[in-house]
């Protein structure tokens, strides 16, 4: 994923469509929006107000990937990373003075033990995971080249720059600002190499986790929702075709919001 934030709206919304999380604070703020900006349907909306946590903010970005209808989240939830500040005032103006981000998924093709094929896409990350008692055995390919012959782990993952913060960082993975064009690979409790602290790869890159001894170590992938069980090989490349656009208040754009996370004690 790459992307950057624009100068800002070039217009003003006129229809204004809201998506809710189940939580009774999220839907008793839709209804009241909803009501006071005269709500146009989903599929007529020419924006899309997204009212909850992180979570339903990247269900919902994710029912609109290749979308051109932009998402403007409102916090109804905890940590609102993604998210702007909740208010119900001057919906409208703030709208028209957010600004852009462009984001792109990775895309993840992986292939069971039994040769199915699942695809998925990933705004956070893709990450492999054992899912036994048995640390996971799993070699690294990037770009046609083994660059490890073999990580033994609980797991390991690729990350978008706006994912870096999620995941990636709780496995201490590098945060990577959007301009970077960069993907953060991260090791998941490495016990071989120890010291392997993982990689920074271009986001042209594309990747190749093969699962080693799959039968006695089985691993699982996951990109963000979609998880697939007993997999032996995973690839994973930046979708560049297929993007989606989030929305945020001046000042507080996503590259703001990833470099202020940097300073954080």
């Amino acid at each position: 994923m790459s992307g950057g934030d624009a100068a800002g709206a070039a217009r003003r919304f006129s229809r204004i469509g809201f998506a809710a999380s189940p939580t009774a604070l999220a839907q008793s703020a839709r209804a009241r929006l909803a009501e006071r900006y005269h709500a146009a349907p989903m599929e007529e909306a020419d924006v899309i107000v997204c009212l909850g946590g992180d979570g339903f903010m990247l269900e919902t970005l994710h029912r609109n990937l290749g979308r051109a209808t932009p998402v403007y989240g409102m916090n109804c939830g905890s940590v609102g990373f993604l998210m702007n500040e909740y208010s119900e005032d001057d919906l409208p103006d703030r709208l028209a003075r957010a600004q852009a981000a462009v984001l792109h998924p990775l895309r993840m093709h992986a292939v069971t033990d039994t040769g199915r094929v699942e695809e998925a896409l990933a705004l956070n990350e893709v990450s492999l995971l054992r899912q036994l008692r048995q640390a996971a055995k799993i070699r690294i390919t990037v770009d046609g080249r083994v660059r490890l012959p073999e990580l033994i782990c609980d797991g390991v993952l690729v990350s978008t720059p706006a994912g870096s913060t999620a995941y990636n960082l709780s496995a201490h993975g590098p945060i990577v600002p959007l301009s970077a064009n960069l993907l953060p690979l991260t090791p998941i409790s490495a016990f071989r190499p120890r010291r392997w602290r993982g990689a920074l790869l271009p986001s042209a890159a594309d990747v190749l986790f093969e699962v080693l001894e799959a039968d006695k170590r089985p691993v699982a992938a996951v990109a963000d929702f979609t998880e697939v069980r007993d997999v032996v090989s995973v690839a994973v490349s930046e979708d560049r075709e297929t993007r989606v656009c989030v929305l945020f208040d001046p000042d507080q754009g996503l590259s703001e919001r990833i470099i202020a996370e940097q300073f954080l004690a």
